[in-house]
């Protein structure tokens, strides 16, 4: 009986709630939307990823190395060739290419590589053919952006090193490292027999040596491990299963898509809050008609179902029409990310994601609106007679356990939502944080707004002042939705200011602009001549010695890498390579954090000293005093900690994690590199074309160049950032329009009042203008006061970088929220200036 009651009434009281609340039902398809378009594209990535796993690798295992395969990993590549196994050799470096018809030159990746390689994925070439064509001469294909950076033709001569090459075509199709290709460039392909002949593999060079296996078979690829891992660990190689690949590709969207989806989530727990309000004020709209029936002998359980009826169908409803926008929007977010991700990303409709978005829309909906909905339960039948009637007090128990699973919903969904739960409920405390600061804000103003009256200013700025406290006004839910909004937009664009502020390299007059590397030690005289010429002041030379760690304090590596988590130092500290310098003095962007630097003689027992980084020193577990050995091409050197330093690795200088005294390594193999300042685009050009020509294994970045990469990647991901930022503004805008729509009745009749006491339209005009301007301008400014203190402590804490106040950005976003505000409020109101005063008081009347 109360269920069939409950239907027949949701029904009835639903045609005309419906239209009312019908925006808010916007706000919830905007957040939904939001949900359904991640986890649809995050599924996207995983299936494409699952597909093409080998063929981005290119084989079914690597094995890579920063320096030549040792001669125990070289013999059994050979035993495993003679046995008929299936391998190609790539060798990837980075180099100065010249084509000698345009004169243009660029440092981009020479990939030489063997006949066979990729064992998987689709190559496609222009002309036909020519990727084939490479291994038969001294010929090249090249990605087609090498065209554009060098204005090649097909069939122009490259020089690499000290050969050249016949461009015969471009290529695509092919295995890429993302981070090295963005950091160096495009890509220039070769046969790899014919690399030695270019004399790039010098010592020193940047040079990555990887081992292609075809290894269809699972127990293969297992006995490639468990027959050579001892090796790989005793040398430093990295072995690649192609699943694993995909993995750390997989799990680097993952977390992409889980950042992005809190975001989602925020939209719509805003949306929660503006179905929230609405339904309150709808309820309290509807306490009479209540009232009435409860006198006729309805039951308080059968209005209750009726209307969270009325409020689960507008729930459902949104979410499906934010299902059909997620899907809409989840095919242009492969666009969004194009050069993010290595692969192609075919969309296809996750109904996993769609059903997600639908019971987690509703689900949020609901949590938001049972406390106002509990309002029904309270009112008693004399409401009907008596208007004073007020119901009974006291805390309701129902109440605070709608509150109280309000607050799990939101903690739960963002935990399962973050990359980790500490992060969820670090998100959780912050979004509450938030909401609550601009509800004390949106109290805060009506409260003042009600005790210190603007009574010196004329009386359209009074009303309108007076309208913020009116009955029935949503200035709490418009201001926590605009302020959201604002907060979002404020903390991206602000910290979006401070990483580009950061990362933009400074290229004033007196600042390097060009840095030379894989300079041999016999060359320097010549280099440094030539830099002089055209150098318009004096070149830093630093010299780079490569060595690996031996020992820690007389402990070999492979004795610390077999200690427990809690003792072994890091793996990478170990197992890296690294590349030391010595120097009498701290660089500029070093400061000294422990210890004594090597000014006065110190009591080392004789042993050379060094400096380290105070990270690195935390990741080895070394401090002052402790002893490392390490190898420097086979020669080892026992050192001892004489102080830690503080590195600003942000900084374009030649920094280090160990820096040796003088006169302790100047005798190892060594190379360098050199910084200096060549003015003119032009002259800058001509000065690499000349390098080139004369020391072809230099290479040369023109920090212009690193400058183009930089603002790419940081384009990037601000663009999807911003994307869902977009989305909580717009949920905030529906909001502001719901609120205005709930209480447009009230409007109406104070606006038809006025003009009935003679106020022209244009007064009435006036008057909303202030309002509306007051609420956006609070709103915006809670939110962006908010967002200043997030931007700072992402910018100082999670990118270490330094927070740079915009004064302009955050301008902006004030005069567009508020300009928002201002027209969604005219729109919404341009009935009640057309009309007659006495045709909306017959409306309102009914």
């Amino acid at each position: 009986m109360i269920r069939s009651f409950a239907v027949r009434l949701a029904w009835r009281e639903g045609r005309a709630g419906y239209r009312r609340l019908g925006v808010f039902m916007g706000s919830i398809s905007l957040g939904v939307g939001a949900l359904v378009a991640i986890h649809s594209f995050r599924a996207d990535v995983e299936r494409s990823l699952s597909d093409q796993a080998r063929a981005l690798l290119g084989s079914d295992v690597r094995v890579s190395s920063n320096r030549a395969f040792p001669e125990e990993f070289e013999a059994a590549l050979d035993s495993m060739a003679g046995a008929g196994r299936e391998i190609a050799r790539t060798t990837t470096l980075a180099s100065m290419v010249l084509d000698t018809r345009s004169q243009g030159v660029r440092l981009v990746q020479v990939r030489a590589v063997d006949p066979g390689f990729p064992f998987y994925g689709d190559v496609a070439s222009e002309p036909r053919g020519a990727w084939e064509q490479i291994q038969g001469g001294p010929w090249a294909v090249a990605d087609p952006a090498v065209l554009v950076q060098l204005d090649a033709r097909i069939g122009d001569t490259l020089a690499i090193g000290r050969s050249r090459f016949v461009l015969k075509g471009t290529v695509s199709g092919l295995p890429t490292d993302v981070g090295f290709q963005t950091a160096i460039g495009p890509r220039v392909y070769i046969a790899r027999d014919r690399l030695e002949e270019t004399g790039l593999l010098v010592f020193g060079s940047m040079t990555r040596h990887h081992a292609n296996f075809f290894m269809p078979r699972q127990e293969d690829r297992d006995q490639l491990w468990n027959d050579h891992r001892q090796l790989f660990r005793e040398h430093g190689l990295r072995h690649t299963p192609a699943a694993y690949r995909a993995q750390e590709l997989s799990s680097a969207v993952d977390d992409l898509a889980r950042y992005l989806g809190i975001i989602g989530l925020a939209a719509l727990f805003l949306a929660g809050i503006g179905v929230a309000s609405a339904i309150y004020v709808y309820v309290r709209e509807k306490v009479v008609a209540v009232a009435v029936l409860r006198c006729l002998g309805a039951r308080q359980e059968g209005l209750f179902a009726a209307y969270l009826l009325q409020a689960a169908t507008l729930a459902l409803a949104g979410s499906l029409v934010g299902v059909a926008l997620g899907i809409g929007v989840q095919s242009t977010l492969p666009r969004a990310l194009a050069g993010v991700l290595p692969l192609e990303v075919a969309t296809e409709i996750s109904w996993l994601a769609a059903l997600a978005g639908v019971v987690v829309g509703v689900w949020v909906a609901l949590m938001f609106v049972l406390g106002p909905l509990l309002e029904v339960r309270g009112v008693p039948p004399l409401r009907a007679l008596r208007h004073d009637v007020e119901p009974p007090g006291g805390a309701d128990p129902w109440k605070v356990a709608a509150l109280a699973l309000l607050g799990a919903t939101v903690v739960g969904l963002t935990v399962v939502e973050a990359p980790t739960p500490l992060q969820g409920l670090a998100f959780s405390a912050g979004l509450g944080g938030v909401a609550l600061v601009l509800w004390g804000a949106a109290r805060t103003l009506i409260s003042a707004t009600r005790r210190f009256p603007p009574r010196a200013m004329s009386y359209p700025v009074r009303q309108g002042v007076s309208n913020i406290f009116r009955p029935q006004n949503q200035t709490v839910s418009v201001t926590l939705a605009l302020g959201f909004g604002a907060f979002v937009l404020g903390t991206v664009s602000l910290v979006e200011d401070s990483l580009v502020r950061e990362f933009t390299l400074d290229t004033g007059e007196e600042r390097s602009n060009l840095l030379l590397f894989d300079v041999q030690t016999d060359q320097l005289p010549a280099v440094e001549s030539l830099v002089a010429a055209r150098a318009s002041g004096p070149a830093a030379v630093t010299p780079l010695v490569p060595s690996r760690l031996l020992e820690i304090n007389g402990r070999p590596r492979d004795a610390l890498l077999e200690l427990p988590d809690g003792e072994r130092p890091a793996r990478w500290a170990l197992r890296r390579e690294y590349r030391h310098t010595y120097r009498q003095a701290l660089a500029g962007s070093e400061v000294l954090a422990a210890g004594r630097w090597w000014g006065t003689p110190g009591d080392e027992g004789g042993l050379p000293r060094v400096s380290l980084e105070a990270d690195l020193a935390e990741s080895l577990r070394v401090s002052v005093g402790d002893r490392i050995t390490w190898d420097f091409a086979g020669v080892p050197v026992e050192t001892r900690v004489a102080s830690l330093r503080t590195v600003d690795w942000t900084r374009f200088e030649t920094n280090f994690f160990v820096v040796f005294e003088p006169g302790s390594i100047e005798e190892a193999p060594q190379t360098a590199v050199i910084l200096t300042r060549i003015d003119g685009e032009r002259e800058r050009a001509e000065f690499q074309r000349d390098i080139v020509r004369a020391h072809a294994n230099i290479s040369v970045l023109d920090l212009s160049r690193l400058q183009e990469a930089i603002d790419t990647i940081l384009g990037r991901a601000n663009r999807v950032v911003r994307f869902l930022g977009v989305f909580s503004t717009i949920a905030g805008v529906l909001v502001l329009i719901g609120a205005l729509a709930t209480s447009r009745y009230q409007r109406m009749r104070e606006c038809a009042l006025l003009r009935t006491l003679g106020a022209g339209r244009a007064v009435v005009l006036r008057i909303l203008t202030v309002e509306y301007v007051a609420i956006g301008s609070l709103a915006t400014i809670a939110g962006l006061v908010l967002a200043v203190a997030a931007a700072w402590w992402i910018a100082a804490v999670v990118f270490e970088v330094p927070f740079a106040l915009s004064p302009v950005r955050i301008a902006v976003v004030w005069v567009l929220i508020t300009a928002l505000t201002l027209a969604v409020g005219l729109l919404g109101s341009r009935g009640v200036l057309r009309r007659s005063p006495l045709a909306v008081l017959r409306d309102v009347a009914g």
